[in-house]
């Protein structure tokens, strides 16, 4: 856990927009090259369904995922999948408040940061567009893929979230289907409230599918347990395309388990936590805090 305080900033406008692309930096100690076109586009294949390089050049790499079709007003097309080429990375912009939420490898977060100097980007284009759970599939397809084409990647950096995971992480998961967005491209951050007993966790990432993050301001309940509530939480609202009203409730927790006879009240609201942004509050009943 991290000791240093930080100011709430909902004026910061950073962060993930609605929608927004599904933006992969691959961090690297040596620089790599772009692999082969062929590769490239086998690989792609194998993992999305039917692709096409439309480009190819010592700049980037685009594919077409002809299985993936983004409808539009005037028309539709296959969304696009950009990779970029090897390219120093200086660290900027990864300021103590986002490394203070990299929960998946805090023990190698410094080395990663200080022994990559090189990274990869790659992101998707068009893909708001999709359906809920077809972008979400496509884009941790497209994430396996990348794992598999780059062997000398050191760890995935996720801008939707502010995840950073090891790359044998990414490569040796068992995770299938939509749950593997939830594992790569949503964050359940933690942070207690200075002077207070209370905590507040939320997640970050749901917004990339048009979804709700979450939010939890509590008291008096082991926080291990909140963040496997968020999680499982996050996964019925993708699996389930968000069917929660304002008002309704959720099974809570007791005893680490989530349990029918605790009901927890939903209501959205605007996120107490930047980035600035619509989230489901959960009111914990007597373990919530704060007046809603």
């Amino acid at each position: 856990m991290s000791n240093k305080v930080f100011q709430q900033n909902l004026d910061d406008k950073k962060g993930p927009q609605p929608g927004g692309p599904y933006l992969i930096q691959m961090l690297f100690k040596e620089p790599v090259a772009m692999p082969d076109k062929e590769k490239m586009t086998s690989t792609m294949e194998k993992h999305i369904g039917a692709a096409e390089c439309f480009c190819y050049d010592s700049k980037m790499a685009g594919f077409a995922a002809l299985d993936h079709i983004a409808e539009f007003k005037d028309g539709k097309c296959p969304v696009q999948l950009m990779v970029m080429k090897c390219d120093k990375f200086k660290g900027k912009g990864f300021d103590a408040f986002l490394k203070s939420q990299m929960w998946d490898c805090q023990e190698d977060r410094d080395r990663i940061f200080r022994e990559c100097r090189y990274q990869v980007i790659a992101t998707d284009m068009l893909a708001a567009a999709l359906p809920t759970l077809e972008r979400a599939n496509l884009d941790t397809d497209f994430l396996d893929a990348l794992a598999e084409l780059y062997p000398t990647c050191e760890a995935f950096y996720f801008q939707n979230c502010g995840k950073l995971i090891l790359a044998e992480d990414v490569r040796s998961h068992q995770i299938e289907g939509p749950d593997r967005f939830i594992r790569f491209g949503v964050n359940v951050r933690f942070f207690n409230i200075q002077g207070t007993e209370d905590m507040l966790i939320d997640t970050v990432g749901m917004s990339t599918l048009y979804l709700p993050d979450l939010q939890y301001h509590f008291h008096d309940m082991d926080p291990n347990w909140v963040v496997n509530h968020a999680y499982n939480l996050a996964s019925y609202i993708l699996a389930n395309d968000n069917p929660i009203k304002d008002g309704e409730t959720v099974d809570g927790v007791e005893d680490g388990r989530m349990s029918r006879n605790l009901q927890w009240t939903c209501q959205y609201e605007d996120a107490l936590i930047q980035p600035p942004r619509a989230v489901l509050d959960i009111h914990m009943g007597t373990f919530a805090s704060g007046g809603r």
